[in-house]
């Protein structure tokens, strides 16, 4: 591809100055397995002219050299390099990563580094973005294109947080569409296009973003028309937001609509409520991540966290506000540093931390905990082991670290504060807003705070003229404490944050009744539950306590030995057995089960309904027994009374009897039951072994996940690698065409031996030298017999294989054809001998012509040096030349003579019959005549008789070639 002629590009290793002019935008390009085919139809139909910087990120195989500065080079006329440490990244230009090197962006400079890990948990596509978002900030852009994992989706985040574009490649044309359907459905993909429509994409947005003028006071108050709107729809007020921020925004929003005005946008928005999601979703910057400023968190943990935690006693409850959380990565990481804390100095006491943000999308994905694999690149390996699950697509927040996070949707300019905190964290939200707003936050803070909390803001935030509520901790990451005044509580009354807690259309009426209706209900469903419910409770089929209704102490006890809440084994005498088989009968499908049974309770038996009922759990498909207790009471007349004073004696006996059989059946049991106990506790035994095992198959588990990771690195990184042999066999198959096309017109034998002088290839013009077919390849040379006459080139082979000096000759083959042959060594790319080249030239044609000017020449010369008149016919019996003699003695001229036929010459005045036949003569039978008498009458000269003489010239290819006519004995007649 013929390159347009650029200036030369300053060496990467020397200091070059930054670009004069850096407002240009930079456009960072990810990709995986699948990517090169996207990165060259990208730039095919990019302009070299666009006024951008590509840099490009692949997964590259660390130990493989990269030939993608090459493959790109012959699509685009733009400079294509390799990038280095400290190079400055320049408009109209592509950098490509080099190949075991993270890369990152900083004041337009690239920044290289050696990777930790070749394989595995590498992220260098999010690294890059999130580094040229937060140097480029608007004038960044990323796009994702094919490949495998999750690598880019958190990248995208930062450059849609910057205010940049974001555009991922349609799945359904990429190869592999891991990478953008991840950062689609993360939603942080401004566009979805087929690859060659993001060339024009791009050149439109970035033009409008770059080129933004200051907005005139209509188009402010076209702006305002469209915050009311949203407004009235949301509920919230952007108003107090800062300006550049909102209109960068608003004007994305428009550009994707195209629309060109702020007017048209706000009728577009009332014509569309679903843009008004939109546009709200585009206002709020939710970008975060796990331990954002690192160094900022081990202050907390190391600094701030251990002083606050040193003089709290027992049970204290330590109490936590991040606001704005996005979606809770800020929120978990404050979890995770208190929970090592808590571990570390075996402290007692209660976490309530409280996360809150305005937009309930990111509020249900923090609620979730579920988070993508890219989070490793901030979230270390042993963090990432002790407080994440791993699962097929992501890390899940631990349940110890969920359970201290509350997750609500706030507004934290309209609604009330939390308060009494501890600690109360809010970073990088007041950056967005207006000054007049940040002056009624700071106190609002304050008041949520207790004398001597910390206030954790952003290195890019602080408490403006709020000296007096806040003392400094860390000036650097922005710690505060809270010092005790009433000043904040002032500044609140006197500040217009407008916090309600009840809608303001309901009337105090309207309440009152209101929580009376709920009083009634309520009272009437307990005194129905006290009066007429009995005693129960709820189980799981092998008879575990769930929930306890009522008084149980008469049926239910606490069992001796370890703790348990099985309802089995805490029952009474006289109700154990009994509940045993109940539940297994109920277990076994028995919806309903009811048995009159006698409990001994107090050193005595009472009479008691037992009922079992099979439930159904509406929330789990686990089945549930509500077993219920109830008290009997049964009358004892006199009758009964004088039957017992009547017994007979053999009665009693009979009821000894039983007792007896009683007591040995109670016996029993009590064996029976403590060989249960023993084989539980046998059990027990096996389940710690088999915890233990779980505990070792967990760790493997983990080992081979870890191992997986670094496959589909490993994957990754040769799917790229193969693309890029594809394409290399590709080029390499229009050379080898190329060349082929190349030998065979030059029409040139060509033989390729290597060092034992076997053929490697070979040209078709090479089989008339020798008789070659396709299978000879991989033969040796020596087996092939030549079509030449005498001559032996192996062994000359042999010679310059030996001291390397080519060598040329003619040869003639048997058919009569000359070619000229050259040996000489066959050089690879190193400059190694690795065998002989043979080429054959044929020369037939230039032999003969050779000969052919050498027998004129000859004539010539014989002609010119004899006196009597000659002349010289070739086989057509023209003239080819004649002496001086002749021209003299017929006064002619060589014009009149040279190249016409003998019978035509001075008016065909030679035309005569006699010396035509003898003249045939000689051409047909190679014979000559001599002193042949010729009487003719020439109009010039007069009378003349001739004696002639014609012999034939012999040249070297033994063909015959001239005649030679000489005259004599001119004899003049008067």
């Amino acid at each position: 591809m013929t390159q347009k002629k650029t200036k030369p590009t300053p060496s990467p290793r020397s200091k070059n100055p930054p670009p004069q002019n850096s407002d240009f935008p930079i456009v960072g390009l990810g990709a995986s397995a699948g990517g090169l085919e996207a990165f060259e139809q990208f730039f095919r139909h990019a302009q070299p002219d666009s006024g951008m910087a590509f840099v490009l990120v692949s997964h590259l195989d660390p130990s493989h050299a990269s030939i993608l500065t090459e493959i790109l080079q012959r699509i685009t006329t733009m400079p294509v390099v390799e990038a280095q440490d400290q190079m400055h990244v320049m408009p109209n230009q592509v950098y490509v990563i080099p190949p075991n090197r993270d890369m990152t962006i900083f004041h337009g400079a690239l920044q290289l580094s050696i990777p930790a890990m070749p394989h595995g948990q590498r992220m260098p596509i999010d690294a890059f973005l999130r580094s040229l978002a937060e140097d480029q900030a608007e004038k960044a852009s990323g796009i994702i294109f094919s490949g495998t994992g999750t690598d880019g989706t958190l990248g995208l985040r930062a450059i849609l947080g910057a205010g940049g574009i974001t555009l991922a490649q349609e799945p359904t044309t990429a190869k592999f569409d891991g990478m953008p359907v991840s950062a689609i459905q993360a939603g942080y993909v401004s566009h979805i296009l087929p690859v060659e429509k993001m060339p024009a994409m791009l050149s439109t947005g970035l033009r409008t973003l770059i080129q933004q003028q200051p907005i005139p006071q209509i188009a402010l108050s076209g702006i305002n028309r469209i915050l009311q709107q949203l407004r009235i729809s949301t509920g919230h007020d952007f108003s107090l937001y800062k300006k550049s921020t909102i209109t960068r925004r608003i004007q994305r929003r428009m550009s994707q609509n195209n629309t060109e005005d702020t007017d048209s946008y706000a009728r577009f928005l009332k014509e569309n409520p679903s843009e008004i999601k939109s546009l709200f979703k585009e206002l709020l910057i939710n970008v975060t991540n796990f331990f954002r400023d690192q160094e900022a968190f081990v202050a907390l943990k190391q600094d701030i966290l251990p002083t606050l935690l040193a003089d709290k006693p027992d049970n204290y409850i330590f109490r936590v506000w991040v606001a704005g959380c996005a979606t809770g990565e800020e929120a978990y990481s404050i979890a995770i540093v208190l929970r090592e804390l808590i571990d570390e100095y075996r402290y007692v006491f209660k976490v309530q931390l409280y996360s809150t943000d305005l937009a309930e999308d990111t509020i249900t994905t923090a609620r979730a905990g579920y988070y993508p694999p890219n989070i490793a690149q901030d979230v270390t390996p042993e963090r990432l082991r002790r407080f994440f699950i791993k699962e097929d697509a992501g890390y899940r927040v631990k349940k110890e670290i969920r359970e201290m996070v509350v997750f609500a949707v706030q507004n934290v300019i309209k609604d009330p504060p939390f308060t009494k905190l501890d600690l109360l964290s809010c970073r990088n939200l007041m950056i967005y807003l207006e000054p007049e707003l940040q002056n009624r936050l700071i106190p609002a803070f304050h008041y949520a705070l207790k004398p001597g909390g910390v206030l954790f803001l952003s290195p890019s935030e602080g408490i403006g003229n709020h000296t007096e509520l806040f003392a400094p901790l860390n000036r650097k990451w922005k710690f505060y404490r809270a010092t005790p005044t009433t000043a904040s509580t002032r500044a609140m009354l006197t500040s217009n944050l407008n916090w309600t807690t009840e809608p303001a259309h309901k009337t105090p009426e309207d309440i009152i009744k209101t929580v009376k209706d709920a009083n009634l209900a309520e009272l009437t469903r307990r005194m129905l539950l006290q009066f007429y419910a009995p005693t129960s409770v709820v189980t799981d089929i092998k008879g575990n306590i769930l929930y306890v209704y009522g008084e149980t102490g008469k049926y239910l006890r606490p069992a001796p030995g370890h703790a348990t809440l099985n309802m089995v084994d805490m029952a009474r005498e006289g109700l154990q057995l009994e509940l045993r088989s109940a539940v297994s009968a109920a277990v076994q499908g028995t919806q309903t089960l009811s048995r009159e049974l006698s409990v001994k309770t107090n050193d005595d038996f009472h009479p008691v309904l037992l009922c079992i009922r099979a439930l159904s759990n509406p929330n789990d498909q686990q089945n549930l027994l509500l077993v219920s207790f109830q008290e009997l009471t049964h009358p004892t007349s006199s009758k009964s009374g004088r039957t017992k004073r009547s017994s007979k004696p053999n009665e009693l006996r009979h009821i000894e009897e039983l007792e007896r059989e009683l007591a040995y059946t109670k016996e029993n049991l009590q064996a029976t039951i403590e060989e249960q106990y023993a084989s539980n506790e046998e059990l027990k035994c096996t389940n710690e072994e088999m915890q233990s095992t779980n505990e070792e198959l967990q760790s493997t588990n983990e080992e081979l996940e870890t191992s997986k990771e670094e496959l589909q690195s490993i994957n990754e990184e040769l799917v790229t690698v193969n693309f890029e042999l594809q394409a290399k066999i590709a080029q390499l198959a229009d050379m080898q065409n190329d060349m082929k096309n190349l030998l065979d017109n030059i029409h040139v034998g060509t033989i390729f031996l290597d060092q034992q002088l076997i053929i490697r290839r070979f040209t078709r013009d090479a089989a008339q030298i020798y008789r070659l077919v396709a299978s000879d390849v991989g033969r040796v040379l020596s087996d092939i017999k030549p079509e030449l006459e005498g001559e032996d080139l192996l062994d000359v082979a042999h010679a310059v294989l030996d001291n390397l000096v080519p060598i040329e000759r003619e040869v003639k083959t048997v058919n009569g054809n000359c070619y000229l042959a050259r040996i000489q060594p066959y050089r690879t790319l190193d400059n190694m001998i690795d065998g002989v080249v043979l080429t054959f030239t044929n020369i037939t044609e230039r032999t003969r012509a050779i000969a052919v000017q050498e027998a004129r020449l000859l004539a010539e010369s014989i002609v010119d040096t004899v006196r009597e008149p000659l002349i010289v016919l070739n086989d057509e019996l023209k003239v080819v030349t004649a002496s001086r003699s002749f021209y003299q003695h017929f006064k002619v001229t060589a014009e009149e003579t040279v190249g016409r036929p003998l019978y035509e010459l001075s008016k065909g005045q030679w035309n005569i019959s006699a010396l035509h036949e003898l003249l045939e003569a000689v051409l047909s039978h190679n014979q000559a005549f001599d002193n042949y008498q010729v009487e003719h009458h020439f109009p010039t000269i007069g009378h003349r008789k001739m004696q002639l003489n014609a012999r034939r010239i012999i040249g070297r290819t033994g063909e015959p070639q001239l005649i030679l006519l000489a005259i004599e004995n001119i004899v003049d007649q008067a």
